[in-house]
């Protein structure tokens, strides 16, 4: 329909915005007390960058299409592939580890609901080039401090952290699920705490009518109460160190390891993590995890990595719900009032000198009475209005009111010039 944006996207009022840059302000400080640097890349890329590497649920939610040149291309779903490709095309020159960060915004064709839409921006951080469980934890310690940031806790949010190695080599051993198979499986397996049926179902076309589903989905189910035994096998050491290292930095109150935690993109290859409300209401606000076979399947270069994706939607949600939002910010210093046709153009010179100190002021555009102009300063959020009149400019003062108040003094047009209101 006219006059409306297309289903899943966003028009971002002051007020959303107001919301959405105090996230993206929140993203960058934390990122920066991390020792991230910012990149960017191209919103449109090479359709094969994405085949085969996300996995199959992704690459059926691109936004594709052929361009002018002939390209197979699409939006970007997400930014690991973009950041994989930039990488291996300057990784001898790049200092190791990497630590990356970035704020791309993204475009998936899938149903909108709470917290999902068809577009949306997300904190991307990264470590490249250490392959041990320390940057594993130090990713997982961003993603907890970007929310302890929003003075969010343990009774607001939780980490839920696991291993695909672990549960991978258990569907290997018990239920023969094959190498070809195992990324649909986990893929199903990804989707087990929002809907079961759907899991049943992606097993079954994974691996047919089965005899395996079943007793795959019981393993799922029960394998919450198996994890102090899952943590003791070797395998479990970098999980457990992991652990053990947020515990060092006191974050442990945030973390449970579950196993049920697998991610669905296919490139993951070992530990996986994803952060919910304590509540368990809304999707989960964040994940990610280790990718070490990634950036040599795009790029030739062998180099291991680790990060995850922040979305804003379920983070706005989760703000909003602990009345976190903020009012838009108000912009303005000062409205600057003329009384007659003959003080215009003293405020136009006054409003110039004003802005070339770098404060914000505003002023009506066409000869008003002052009442009008006084409501407009009142609905532009101005904290004060600056009057000029015909016995003003002759004592060289100005009248400031103060606009919540309705107090007013007279100030010297010297002391205004400089941004001084009283």
């Amino acid at each position: 329909m006219q006059g409306q944006a297309l289903p899943g996207f966003r028009d971002s009022y002051p007020e959303e915005l107001a919301l959405r840059n105090y996230i993206f302000t929140t993203w960058r400080d934390v990122a920066r007390r991390y020792g991230f640097q910012e990149y960017d890349g191209p919103p449109l890329e090479p359709l094969e960058l994405y085949v085969e590497k996300s996995g199959e649920e992704l690459v059926q939610q691109l936004y594709t299409f052929e361009d002018r040149g002939g390209r197979k291309v699409a939006l970007r779903p997400e930014m690991t592939p973009t950041l994989a490709r930039m990488v291996g095309a300057r990784a001898q020159a790049l200092k190791k580890p990497i630590r990356w960060f970035s704020i791309p915004q993204l475009f998936r064709y899938e149903r909108q609901q709470r917290g999902r839409l068809k577009e949306h921006f997300q904190l991307n951080m990264d470590i490249i080039g250490e392959p041990g469980p320390a940057a594993d934890a130090e990713v997982m310690a961003a993603a907890l401090d970007t929310l302890r940031a929003f003075d969010l806790g343990p009774s607001d949010v939780r980490l839920r952290v696991s291993d695909r190695r672990i549960v991978a080599a258990h569907l290997a051993a018990r239920y023969q699920v094959s190498g070809t198979e195992l990324p649909g499986v986990l893929a199903g397996l990804d989707k087990w705490d929002r809907n079961p049926a759907e899991t049943d179902a992606i097993l079954r076309k994974v691996l047919g009518n089965d005899t395996r589903v079943g007793p795959i989905l019981g393993f799922m189910s029960g394998l919450r109460e198996q994890a102090d035994a899952l943590q003791r096998l070797p395998v479990a050491e970098p999980l457990n160190e992991c652990c053990s290292r947020l515990e060092a930095m006191g974050l442990r109150q945030f973390v449970e390891v579950d196993f049920r935690i697998v991610r669905g993109l296919a490139y993951y290859t070992g530990v996986v993590f994803e952060l919910f409300d304590a509540g368990n209401s809304l999707r989960a606000i964040c994940g990610g995890g280790r990718y070490d076979d990634l950036l040599k399947e795009i790029s030739g270069i062998d180099l291991p990595c680790v990060g995850f994706g922040m979305g804003d939607v379920v983070l706005g949600e989760l703000l909003r719900e602990h009345g976190k939002q903020p009012e838009a910010p108000t912009q303005l210093d000062a409205f600057l009032v003329a009384v007659g046709g003959e003080d215009v153009d003293p405020v136009l010179k006054l409003a110039s000198q004003l802005r070339g100190g770098g404060l914000a002021v505003e002023y009506a555009l066409r000869n008003q009475p002052i009442r009008k102009q006084l409501e407009l300063a009142a609905a532009r959020g101005a904290p004060r209005a600056v009057i000029i009149g015909p016995d003003e400019r002759k004592a060289k003062v100005a009248i400031v009111r103060d606009l919540k108040t309705g107090r007013q003094r007279k100030v010297s047009l010297a002391k205004v010039r400089k941004g001084i209101f009283r």
